[in-house]
């Protein structure tokens, strides 16, 4: 840590901010334990229509994704008989999910015409935090795993034809925070602030 923060910058970018931004999501996954993943199947949804706004602990309001059952090729399920497509409005604009609270993105199963891929962008706080692989599509379905271990709030899904792929048994696991760990977690960042605060007084009057 005393390493990072002496390679800091002393002016321009506000430091503090910059250290919290890139700092604060790793934090917060090591500090907090994570419960049992959950399984996003989509076959517990009765009828066919658009995926409930707070469906599975997810904040599915601001998408577009409409779910549904029966065979279709190559639209194929991974698992039970329903799956969630963006349909012919969709776009990555209106393909984001959020987290009701932050956790980790594990990956989901997408099948479709071959010749569309599909790709995830994963966000933290309005910032993009990781991305994964593309994933290039057939009426088998594949899984797309995150590749990235660490707090996510915010997915959203880029294709090359959105309107030509279904995704299905998206799995994640959400942080349940620890109040002492959670606490030493931000303690930590707290004195690096500070520590940072201390060398840019001491740079500004050795200046002055």
């Amino acid at each position: 840590m005393r390493k990072l923060i002496a390679r800091l910058p002393l002016a321009g970018v506000p430091v503090v901010r910059l250290l919290s931004r890139a700092c604060l999501p790793l934090m917060l996954a090591a500090a907090a334990p994570f419960a049992a993943a959950t399984v996003v199947t989509f076959d517990d949804l009765g009828s066919d229509g658009l995926v409930p706004a707070d469906y599975a602990g997810l904040d599915w309001s601001a998408s577009s994704w409409f779910q549904y059952a029966g065979e279709q090729a190559p639209y194929t399920p991974h698992s039970g008989d329903r799956r969630a497509t963006l349909g012919f409005d969709g776009s990555s604009a209106t393909s984001a999910i959020g987290f009701l609270s932050p956790s980790t993105f594990q990956g989901a199963w997408f099948a479709g015409f071959q010749g569309v891929d599909v790709a995830v962008d994963m966000y933290f706080g309005g910032s993009l935090v990781a991305s994964t692989s593309t994933l290039g599509l057939s009426d088998t379905p594949a899984f797309l795993s995150s590749g990235y271990a660490g707090l996510v709030d915010r997915l959203v899904f880029r294709s090359n034809d959105p309107a030509f792929f279904v995704m299905d048994d998206l799995t994640f696991a959400a942080a349940v925070p620890e109040p002492a760990s959670g606490a030493l977690a931000l303690g930590g960042l707290a004195v690096a602030a500070l520590v940072i605060r201390r060398r840019q007084a001491a740079a500004s009057t050795a200046n002055a």
